[in-house]
């Protein structure tokens, strides 16, 4: 999984969201990151509706803080999707080892953050919406990078 891209989750708010990012992990076989404290009590019964049985597929890692999270990742580029994004995410180049960072639906992520981020980039809307639900956004922003980087899954190997 260090070859492909690595979705990361700074402090989720809604334990549905969270588990349908883990079933996309799962499924296109990319590491996830969940940077704490989540705004929910992290167990198995809360991800279980939107995860599904894909929760024990799934390469997840929890990190006590930011700190400890970026200690994890060093040496890969990170991508915040952001609606001050500056960049389209179709228009960037990705590599097969991003990170793609994503922040807690109800505040994004604090200055820190947006100063440590690589790129900062944008799913672009139409005028006066907010934003797309995380989960939607981080499949759109997965399915990018693993079209640009060849890396979706092979469904002829077997595990």
């Amino acid at each position: 999984m260090s070859d492909s891209p690595h979705l990361a989750l700074f402090q989720p708010d809604i334990p549905q969201n969270a588990g349908a990012i883990l079933r996309l992990a799962a499924c296109m076989g990319a590491a996830l990151s969940v940077i704490e404290p989540a705004g929910f009590v992290w167990s198995d019964a809360k991800l279980r509706r939107a995860g599904l049985d894909y929760i024990a597929k799934a390469h997840l890692t929890r990190h006590a803080g930011w700190d400890a999270f970026r200690e994890a990742t060093a040496g890969r580029r990170l991508l915040l999707f952001t609606t001050q994004g500056a960049v389209a995410y179709t228009d960037f180049a990705y590599r097969p080892d991003d990170a793609l960072l994503f922040g807690r639906e109800s505040a994004g992520v604090p200055d820190y953050v947006h100063a440590a981020a690589d790129a900062r980039l944008l799913i672009p809307m139409r005028p006066g919406l907010r934003s797309l639900n995380v989960a939607q956004a981080a499949a759109m922003a997965l399915g990018e990078a693993l079209r640009q980087t060849d890396g979706f899954p092979d469904p002829r190997e077997a595990e």
